[in-house]
């Protein structure tokens, strides 16, 4: 691939190797290393993907050609290891006994690392809970740390995320093409499912049948649930010694999980970087690749080979949208100046609040024709990025917009939107996108997110809607556009309207969803020329 170092060593491997997990089942790995007499540091990579394709030759072969002894491991109960997967419960055990076995092998030095995305990196901040002493470098990769982060974001369930993620985890240790199929499956079905009522019942046909992990994820919402005990391994971040890479994408459905583990290493000292690219969670490992493995890299060689000229200068590398350029900058958020601009009931955005005496916005979201989902941050194969005119066309989307802009506006940060919101049945969800319109009237989405609502704030209340964080410019002659709207399906799971639990819902309710004065647009303006326009 172009854009990848050159090799520096040959490759061998022996594949099947059987490390004793944490109760003794097998887990299978196979070790990539270089054919050279010399001591390398070693990389640890758990997986419940499978080691075929991609994992072998993107991080088994690639890491091993540039010096490094690879252990690709296929997590308990995936890619012929024993045991039954659990989506967290095993993870720091099972790393750990794998860092046991590891100080047995005689080709091991005593220097560890560990990378990997998604899930992957779930596994990072397991084992990152009581850090092994040979741990001395992390690069987690569009990771996460918070399951129930995951699948339930803004308390809506992230319903087709969750069925992609499923997939994935359920078939790609099986191979190419079981998971090929499975994917087709649920292409060809995932409207259906996200149409039929019960839900926990509905998805079965796009799967090919329950998963168990799945429906209790679906029907324990509450983050205090004893469900999830356990499963957020975030807190591995606060007290941490180990440097750790951090690599993201803006429209990648784990971003703000990613910003979170960056605050938190940065306020306990710990050596960090951060990476963020324009990318999906899907795309940062394909046209992402060549910066994230050579940002990968250089942190991996700087730490575990003691050559750091491969560092970049700065603790953060973004790119900026719109402009199409990276920036590097000292920290993230760098400083800027929080703007507001208000709704208007013309549909207009501007920086001077109307009356609260004026009449409220309202539509109508009915959950048997939802609002339909356009882009954003989704695990599959679809543009983030998309023309949302055929969506602000419809009647159940309220759309206010600024007067084009005189000159270059640019936002580093986190986004939000401070709705004064009233609903007529206390059960509705609030979705808010922030766009970028050029002067052809093409609406582009750069940043969004949801809030279930809660049922008492079914009078007025101030809500705020986390639209995640982003870089972006808006060059002048463009307008700002913020789009408000009850769901985007399937995305997010539907609110049905009636209260009834996602899961077992069986009746739907339309709801009508009023916009009450002031509510506000909030941008992070990092541009000190135009921080007052």
């Amino acid at each position: 691939m172009r854009g990848l170092p050159p090799k520096l060593h040959d490759v061998a491997y022996d594949p099947g190797l059987v490390v004793p997990a944490a109760d003794g089942s097998a887990l299978l790995s196979d070790h990539y290393y270089p054919l050279d007499v010399r001591d390398f540091p070693t990389l640890l990579v758990r997986s419940p993907y499978g080691r075929g394709f991609p994992w072998a030759p993107m991080y088994g072969v690639l890491l091993a050609e540039q010096g490094f002894h690879v252990v690709l491991q296929s997590c308990r109960g995936t890619g012929g290891s024993g045991g039954d997967f659990h989506l967290w419960r095993n993870e720091a055990a099972d790393g750990q006994a794998t860092v046991a076995w590891l100080r047995r092998q005689p080709w091991f030095s005593g220097i560890l690392g560990t990378i990997g995305p998604s899930y992957l990196g779930y596994v990072q901040w397991a084992l990152a809970l009581d850090p092994p002493p040979e741990l001395r470098a992390m690069v987690v990769q569009i990771g996460m740390h918070d399951p129930h982060g995951f699948f339930h974001p803004g308390g809506a369930f992230s319903l087709e995320n969750a069925l992609v993620g499923a997939v994935g985890l359920t078939t790609q240790h099986q191979g190419i093409p079981t998971s090929l199929r499975a994917t087709l499956r649920l292409q060809h079905r995932l409207r259906r499912a996200a149409a039929d009522l019960p839900l926990a019942e509905a998805y079965r046909p796009a799967l090919g049948g329950p998963v168990p992990f799945l429906e209790e994820a679906m029907t324990h919402p509450d983050p205090a649930d004893a469900h999830w005990d356990g499963a957020d391994v975030g807190s591995a971040a606060d007290g941490l010694r180990v440097p750790t890479a951090l690599i993201g994408g803006w429209h990648d459905t784990l971003l703000d999980q990613t910003l979170q583990q960056y605050e938190r290493l940065r306020r306990a000292g710990c050596e960090t970087a951060l990476l963020a690219g324009p990318w999906s969670h899907q795309s940062a490992l394909q046209q992402g690749w060549p910066e994230v493995f050579t940002e990968s890299l250089a942190w991996l060689r700087a730490h575990l080979c003691d050559d750091r000229s491969g560092l970049r200068p700065t603790r953060v590398r973004i790119h900026v949208g719109g402009q199409g350029a990276w920036q590097d900058l000292p920290d993230w958020p760098p400083a800027f100046r929080s703007r507001r601009w208000y709704i208007n009931t013309d549909g207009t955005l501007s920086h001077q609040a109307p009356e609260d005496t004026t009449e409220p916005l309202s539509f109508r979201y009915d959950p048997a024709d939802p609002t339909p989902s356009l882009g954003g941050a989704l695990i599959g194969g679809k543009a983030p990025q998309a023309d949302n005119r055929p969506l602000e066309a419809r009647k159940d989307i309220l759309a206010f917009t600024t007067a084009p802009l005189p000159e270059p506006v640019t936002i580093l940060g986190p986004v939000s939107a401070i709705l004064q919101v009233s609903t007529d049945t206390g059960h509705a969800d609030v979705f808010a996108r922030l766009c970028d319109v050029d002067p052809q009237n093409r609406s582009t989405n750069v940043c969004d997110g949801l809030r279930r609502l809660k049922p008492d704030e079914k009078d007025p209340t101030t809500v705020t809607v986390a639209l995640s964080s982003t870089a972006y410019r808006f060059p002048a002659g463009h307008r700002i556009r913020l789009q408000i709207s009850g769901g985007a399906h399937p995305r997010f799971a539907r609110n049905t309207g009636t209260g009834e639990p996602t899961a077992t819902a069986t009746r739907l309710s339309p709801i009508r969803i009023s916009l009450h004065h002031p509510s506000a647009l909030v941008l992070p303006i990092a541009d000190k020329a135009t921080a007052d326009y």
